[in-house]
C-alpha cells in the first residue's frame, strides 16, 4: 500500500508532528500526543477544528505505516520516548 494517499488526507501542520515524533522521538502537541496515547476524549479536547475532521484518517495512516510500538497507548508512547 502507497502511504501517498492517506498522508494526503492528514492535515499539513500535523505531519511534521508524525515524522518528528516516529524519527527523532520528539513529542508532538497535546492532540498528537493524545492520539499516539489513544486518548480520544483528550484528542478531542485538544483539537482544532480541521484536526478533529481528520481524527479517522490519522489513525488510519498510524495503524498502516507507523511503528506499532510508538502509538497505541500511553506506556508505549512514554517507552518510545525513553529509548532514545
Amino acid at each position: 500500500m502507497n502511504p501517498k494517499p492517506l498522508r494526503d488526507k492528514i492535515p499539513t501542520h500535523l505531519i511534521g508532528g508524525i515524522d518528528r515524533w516516529v524519527e527523532k522521538r520528539i513529542l508532538p502537541g497535546g492532540f498528537l500526543t493524545a492520539v499516539l496515547k489513544n486518548d480520544l476524549k483528550g484528542a478531542v479536547d485538544r483539537a482544532d477544528d480541521i484536526s478533529k475532521k481528520h481524527i479517522v484518517d490519522i489513525v488510519i495512516y498510524l495503524y498502516n505505516y507507523v511503528p506499532s510500538a510508538c502509538w497505541g497507548s500511553k506506556e508505549k508512547v512514554e517507552a518510545w520516548a525513553e529509548n532514545i
